[in-house]
């Protein structure tokens, strides 16, 4: 799959049962319909606008989805607009061949294309450093719901437009499906 034997693209309205099949089969069973409902509520949240939706489809199979949606960092009473990658998931039988960090580089690409400045993920820290991602808090950037402290590198940020990292700082807020403490849980 290496070769890039698929292609990424926006995902349509008609696909959100295929999506939640993806996340369905990439965790397991415990968490898998929680993902699977939690990316449904997603997409079809208001306050997740402006949200990137990608897929990566290959012989006519969606392989893997990525969901970028809005946040803002709250901070004396303004509040700056970023994104936040979550959630990322990768079919099993198609897993470590490059889907998933496709995914990530192509909505990266896009939103900085559009302007976005500072990307939040709540995810591995041995995964996600490689597209940039580093620990998000000595930035002075909190989550939206507290993080155990073993699992606290694991809320990372990435700077898409020079300037954000140092002269911003204070909460980020996510969409309301996202904004509930069993989802800060790494």
């Amino acid at each position: 799959m290496k070769d890039k034997s698929f292609i990424i693209r926006e995902s349509r309205m008609d696909e959100t049962g295929r999506i939640m099949d993806i996340h369905r089969a990439a965790f397991d069973v415990a968490e898998s319909e929680t993902i699977a409902r939690l990316v449904s509520e997603m997409l079809a949240d208001p306050t997740a606008m402006p949200l990137s939706s990608l897929v990566a489809e290959g012989d006519g199979a969606l392989l893997g989805h990525v969901l970028f949606t809005a946040v803002h960092v709250v901070e004396g009473g303004k509040a700056v607009p970023g994104q936040i990658l979550a959630p990322l998931a990768v079919r099993p039988g198609v897993q470590g061949q490059g889907v998933g960090g496709a995914l990530v580089s192509e909505g990266l690409q896009r939103l900085s294309a559009n302007g976005v400045g500072l990307v939040f993920v709540l995810g591995h820290p041995s995964y996600y450093p490689r597209f940039g991602f580093e620990s998000a808090g000595p930035h002075g950037f909190d989550s939206p719901h507290a993080i155990p402290g073993e699992a606290a590198e694991a809320w990372m940020v990435l700077e898409l437009q020079p300037g954000h990292i140092g002269r911003i700082r204070g909460r980020v807020r996510c969409c309301e499906a996202l904004n509930h403490p069993r989802h800060w849980r790494e």
